[in-house]
């Protein structure tokens, strides 16, 4: 049966038949995935009819990742739409590049050709390097169907022995998933990240992708380390070389909103105010909390939350702010009580430190007869103390207070 995981298969797709058959499907909804093929069957080979139902359903879950306009022109395999990095950040990188002066990167492990679309948009020229035969063909023919292979060219090779001295930077995404899931470890990565960061430092400008969730101990002094958010879902750390050394930001996008740390020592603990702010992931991943306090002259509920609390309403870019109404023990009945009184019916339930279910919590704690008012409840420590902070979204035009 063709798949997207089957090199003849997706060469197929290219054919005047497979442009034929994709444009036959392309706004096929699951339920009716077996009629439209059993129908198409009748005329066309079998497999190709897979293959083609199969490509148009990644090309529709890849448009939360690269916009429908991209998704519907491009190929990808199950784990190039999981994998590929997102538009909006394969853009940032691609300006920041571009920024340093760069005209041309060797982008190693490759994949699908996410990031090699957006330098190359960015008027970079590509090496696109992959050592799998069926993703270079889909890397190649996304730079065709993106009216882009002039200045991307896809080499089937091992990334480690490639010759980049010719090119301006280098830009590397290790595989970070294996046949049982993530790869936590950096020298698991395929290459490892070792490997990575010699030839990152070899060349005049790189950038190596890994995972956010890397300790900051692992990350060498040369290294200009990047934790970029997007629309506050944490996506990706990047080390660059030939920038910064020893620098630590957070880019939030859109935007970009660029936090950059400036060594300050960690905030002081501090009664709860009259205002929370809750900092993006990627500011937290960058250990800048402490930045976020200075901004708003406030401190930490507890020594080990990154949850900042101040009594003053600021403007920030970096973090998300809430007025507290109430400061609770954890407790479900008084809350359930305390709900119902004020006819709450829409809950949203925020925790940091906590072990509690948010969807449990919810589900004891909503009154089956309730109203429409709206309510955050954050779960999480104040000074060691399991606490339930009561309020809501901050205005969004604060004036100091």
């Amino acid at each position: 049966m063709g798949t997207v995981n089957d090199l003849a298969s997706f060469s197929s797709l290219l054919s005047e038949e497979g442009q034929a058959l994709l444009d036959a499907v392309r706004d096929i909804t699951p339920g009716q995935e077996l009629a439209v093929a059993t129908r198409l069957r009748r005329d066309h080979p079998a497999d190709l009819v897979s293959a083609a139902v199969a490509q148009a359903r990644l090309r529709q879950r890849a448009a939360a990742k690269f916009g429908e306009a991209d998704a519907r022109r491009m190929y990808f395999t199950p784990n190039g739409v999981e994998q590929a990095t997102r538009t909006s950040v394969a853009t940032h990188r691609a300006q920041e590049f571009k920024a340093l002066g760069v005209r041309s990167v060797a982008d190693l492990c490759c994949g699908i050709g996410g990031d090699a679309i957006a330098l190359a948009r960015a008027g970079i020229s590509v090496l696109a390097v992959d050592r799998d035969p069926l993703t270079c063909a889909v890397a190649r023919a996304n730079a065709e169907a993106l009216g882009l292979a002039d200045l991307i060219e896809v080499r089937e090779a091992d990334v480690t022995e490639v010759e980049t001295e010719a090119y301006d930077a280098v830009f590397v995404d290790p595989a970070r998933r294996g046949g049982r899931g993530r790869i936590f470890d950096p020298e698991a990565y395929s290459p490892p990240l070792s490997w990575a960061i010699e030839a990152a430092l070899k060349a005049r400008h790189a950038a190596l992708k890994i995972a956010p969730g890397i300790p900051h101990e692992a990350i060498p002094d040369a290294a200009d380390a990047e934790w970029i958010s997007d629309e506050g879902d944490v996506k990706e750390a990047v080390l660059w070389f030939g920038t910064a050394p020893g620098r630590m930001r957070a880019t939030l996008l859109p935007g970009p909103r660029p936090l950059t740390g400036r060594g300050l020592p960690d905030p002081e603990v501090r009664p709860v105010g009259r205002y929370l702010y809750e900092p993006d992931g990627a500011v937290i991943r960058a250990h800048l909390v402490a930045d976020v306090a200075e901004e708003v002259e406030g401190g930490l509920i507890d020594e080990t939350i990154a949850y900042v609390t101040s009594d003053t309403l600021r403007a920030t870019p970096h973090a998300t702010a809430y007025e507290i109404t109430d400061q609770l023990p954890f407790n479900v009945k008084k809350l359930k009580a305390l709900l119902r009184e004020r006819e709450v019916g829409i809950l949203t339930v925020k925790k940091r430190g906590s072990a509690v279910d948010p969807e449990e919590l919810r589900r004891k704690a909503l009154p089956k007869r309730h109203g429409s008012a709206s309510l955050t409840v954050f779960l999480t420590r104040v000074a060691g103390a399991p606490t339930m902070l009561l309020g809501g979204p901050a205005p969004a035009n604060p004036t100091d207070s």
